[in-house]
């Protein structure tokens, strides 16, 4: 099916009455075609003809199928294919094993006659890009079939009296694996979308694609096979097939050596453009370009200096430019109409995020309290809180966490005790991010009985210049600031309870989850914009030495590190995709916030790696990268894998939701 379809590709393009015969009897029946590159297959090993008049000679190695095959299609050269009949004279094909399968062939050719097909400039290096990204989308289903395998081995083999999918370290394997699947499957469909769509960015999109997949499919079929254990040693067990066409499929055609070789010089050689914008659609395109003009006149000069000026616990929030981006309506961008929103659709909104984020804006709004006063706020309190958010005057924090009550949010021990017209609160919050806002959203106990422990929570919206606050802010190791927060007889009006009085469970978690759905499109986008800076740096020249992109490892690390964003920035697509259809799933936010925040550490760490040491001086150091940025961003990455539910507290989330394992 593999060599039928590039034969199909190939020998449409071409007028000769032999491609037009060998395509009618193909469509028909009447043949079956083998395909190679020859001498254009990135692989040594693949062997190559010699044609001498309207004769071929050589070896050909990995021949697909060879053996039950019609016909034989070598490219000859970069605009020519050789036809060869498989029962000609001079044919010898012969069967070989790799990875231990049957499959591959190796075909001998002695003097055969061969018929010669032209074609036109670039189909063939155009189709051994879709020769590599059709292996990869056999390779992903080989690898699918095997997880679906596994996770439900998992859910019924017992070990220790239940079923091993219900150990943590069969959960976390599994959920990674889901990741990696759902990364490769949504490139390879952008990738052939735009294929279809006749957009040239394909081939980028192609080979970002076969990048990713070398390495993360043969993870996936490493972990599927230490998941199963000794069963998946027989070899008449299912899975060791798929294994084995994996590691054919993702190696074959140079594999992602080749891939990331292309991707690198799409990125880095003269005259190449950076990231590709992704179609927002319409009103998503228009909105972006509206933004950007803004930002030209209202984020830049003096203005944009005077705040790059200040050490980064200063950048993290400015009031003045919350107040004027607040007169836009956009901190409402996706709020209903019904709260002074504009409803904009959720590919609008990464447009807004992306462009905020290239601006390097502060930060702006109370998106996730917002979303939860909406959802469970009374009229009085949507008409109090909503137009302060609005206009971007007021921002609420988060009190949630504390000493014993980090991921394990239910174990919190804060409490709220009803006093007539008023809840009284005492307790300690840690890490608490917004200290510095007007408003904290406050989780606290309101019964300590109650069975099970998140039953007895409620949610409360506490002014921070209340009497009995004591705040004692805290230096962050990436120089921003938390802060410990102590609450001392707290006394806050009854009505400034949000949703029921032990109902702050599900006021809590609708507000995490609607936070993690966008949270990884945040992060991927912060990382696309830090890859577009790097990559500055990674072509720039000096007088002194060469540029840093004519060095074959950074050009490796550059290309793994874009097809990744590009599997990252995908996630954040299709979160966006389901939120348009109500709210992302949370364990589909999960999937998202973890790939991106890991991808932000491993980043960071490839960012100071490629750079050096003089990418490790700190801000407003002498002689600092992009006054520290890139090392800053390391330091910076570790919240995003810890806050919002640590990335084992995700992992945990998408194995019990996504595959269906025991708690």
């Amino acid at each position: 099916m593999w060599a039928a379809a590039l034969a199909n590709f190939a020998l449409s393009t071409s007028s000769s009455e032999a491609a037009s015969d060998l395509l009618d009897r193909l469509h028909s029946g009447a043949a079956r075609v083998a395909f190679s590159f020859g001498r254009l297959d990135p692989d040594p090993g693949a062997g190559a003809l010699q044609i001498a008049g309207d004769v071929a000679t050589g070896t050909l190695r990995f021949v697909e199928g060879a053996g039950s095959c019609t016909h034989l299609l070598v490219a000859t050269d970069p605009a020519e294919l050789a036809l060869v009949e498989l029962d000609a004279a001079g044919v010898d094909v012969a069967s070989t094993r790799a990875m231990g399968a049957w499959g591959l062939y190796e075909v001998r050719l002695s003097s055969t006659p061969a018929a010669l097909i032209s074609l036109g400039a670039g189909v063939l290096d155009d189709l051994l890009i879709k020769a590599r990204l059709a292996l990869v989308a056999r390779a992903h289903g080989a690898a699918s079939r095997a997880f679906e395998l596994v996770t439900e081995y998992a859910r019924e083999r017992r070990q220790f009296g239940q079923p091993i999918g219900k150990f943590q370290a069969v959960q976390h394997k599994l959920a990674n694996g889901l990741i990696a699947l759902e990364g490769v499957r949504l490139i390879l469909d952008h990738a052939t979308m735009l294929h279809d769509l006749d957009n040239g960015d394909w081939r980028y999109f192609a080979n970002c694609a076969v990048a990713f997949a070398g390495d993360a499919l043969r993870r996936v079929s490493l972990e599927t096979h230490h998941a199963f254990g000794a069963i998946g040693y027989a070899d008449e067990h299912e899975a060791p097939l798929h294994f084995k066409r994996v590691h054919l499929d993702t190696i074959a055609l140079g594999g992602s050596t080749c891939a990331k070789r292309a991707v690198a010089s799409r990125l880095l050689d003269p005259g190449s453009s950076g990231l590709p914008e992704y179609d927002l659609g319409p009103a998503g395109n228009e909105l972006r370009e509206q933004v950007r003009r803004w930002i030209a006149e209202n984020w830049s000069g003096d203005r944009k200096a005077e705040f790059d000026s200040r050490p980064f616990s200063k950048r993290e929030f400015d009031a003045g430019f919350a107040l004027d981006i607040g007169k836009t309506g956009w901190i409402g961008l996706g709020w209903p109409g019904e709260f002074g929103g504009q409803a904009r659709s959720p590919l609008e909104q990464i447009a807004f995020m992306e462009v905020i984020e290239r601006g390097e804006a502060p930060r702006i709004g109370a998106a996730i309290q917002a979303n939860a006063l909406m959802m469970f706020g009374t009229p009085e309190q949507q008409r109090t809180y909503l137009p302060e958010i609005l206009r971007g005057e007021a921002m609420h924090g988060m009190g949630y966490s504390e000493p014993q009550a980090g991921s394990d949010l239910a174990a919190l021990k804060t409490s709220a005790v009803r006093d007539g017209d008023h809840w009284v609160i005492n307790g300690q919050k840690i890490w608490t991010t917004t200290w510095w806002g007007k408003y904290m959203f406050l989780a606290a106990r309101t019964n300590k009985d109650a069975v099970p422990p998140h039953a007895g929570i409620s949610m409360f919206i506490v002014p921070m210049n209340t009497p009995g606050v004591a705040i004692r802010p805290s230096s962050t190791m990436y120089d921003g600031t938390f802060a410990n927060i102590f609450y001392d007889n707290v006394r806050i009006p009854a009505e400034n309870l949000v949703g029921e009085v032990n109902g702050g469970w599900k006021v809590l978690t609708g507000a995490l989850a609607f936070e993690r759905g966008l949270v990884g499109g945040g992060i991927v986008l912060k990382v696309a914009h830090a890859f577009e800076q790097l990559r500055s740096h990674v072509i720039a020249r000096s007088d002194d030495r060469p540029a840093l992109a004519g060095d074959p490892m950074v050009r490796d690390r550059m290309a793994t590190l874009a097809s990744e964003i590009e599997v990252g920035r995908l996630l954040m697509m299709h979160c966006a995709d389901l939120a348009a259809d109500g709210m992302t799933p949370p364990e589909y936010g999960a999937i998202s916030k973890v790939f991106s925040g890991e991808l932000m550490e491993r980043f960071g760490e490839a960012a100071l790696e490629i750079l050096g040491m003089r990418a490790t001086l700190s801000e407003q150091m002498p002689g600092a990268i992009d006054n520290g940025r890139f090392e800053q961003n390391l330091r910076h990455s570790l919240m995003w894998v810890i806050s919002i539910g640590t990335n084992e507290i995700q992992r945990s989330l998408i194995a019990q939701r996504a595959l269906g394992l025991p708690r």
